[in-house]
């Protein structure tokens, strides 16, 4: 599945992006800030990343920004099992593409693909001293739960406390952007 919004088209990875994937994401300041991306991030790593977007029930994309006639690699984005959640909400923007609204766009796109792969109740979390995550999750819906727990980070090598958030698909327009988005498969 592919989805377009007004800036972004969101796909799934290929063996060909692995070297791209690796330079996008091979910043420590992304990589402390998810709990399964290792640092320094190899480009093994990146290899496996691309050879697992095989369930077309798991909504997992790539997020490439338009640029002109062709698109650069900014992020990921995925609502996919993790540590017991059926359905959480993860995402990681390459830095020289922070402060562009790519993670809320890219976040309620996949959170619309999800609701329409019939998914209705969505985790995510974001840890503490990342409260630029905590807003992006405010504007796309999600509620605080109040939890904190330790989450471990692979980046950061150690654990470190993670705020919970939830949202229900069934009464949330997925932060109400860009109505005009467009999937195929």
């Amino acid at each position: 599945m592919f989805v377009r919004t007004q800036r972004l088209t969101l796909r799934p990875g290929w063996a060909e992006d692995a070297p791209e994937l690796a330079k996008a994401i091979g910043h420590e300041a992304v990589a402390r800030n998810l709990s399964r991306a290792p640092w320094p991030y190899p480009i093994e790593a990146a290899e496996t990343f691309v050879s697992d977007f095989h369930d077309p029930a798991e909504p997992k994309f790539l997020v490439f920004e338009h640029q002109g006639d062709g698109l650069r690699l900014v992020g990921g984005v995925s609502v996919s099992p993790l540590r017991g959640e059926p359905h959480e909400l993860g995402y990681w923007i390459t830095p020289d593409a922070w402060g562009r609204g790519y993670a809320t766009e890219a976040g309620a796109a996949v959170l619309r693909a999800a609701r329409a792969a019939g998914i209705r109740h969505v985790t995510a979390g974001h840890f503490i001293d990342n409260p630029a995550s905590g807003r992006v999750l405010r504007k796309l819906g999600f509620r605080p739960t109040g939890r904190v727990v330790p989450l471990y980070s692979r980046g950061r090598g150690a654990e470190a406390p993670c705020a919970r958030f939830e949202i229900d698909l069934a009464e949330n327009d997925c932060g109400g952007l860009d109505p005009d988005h467009r999937m195929a498969a």
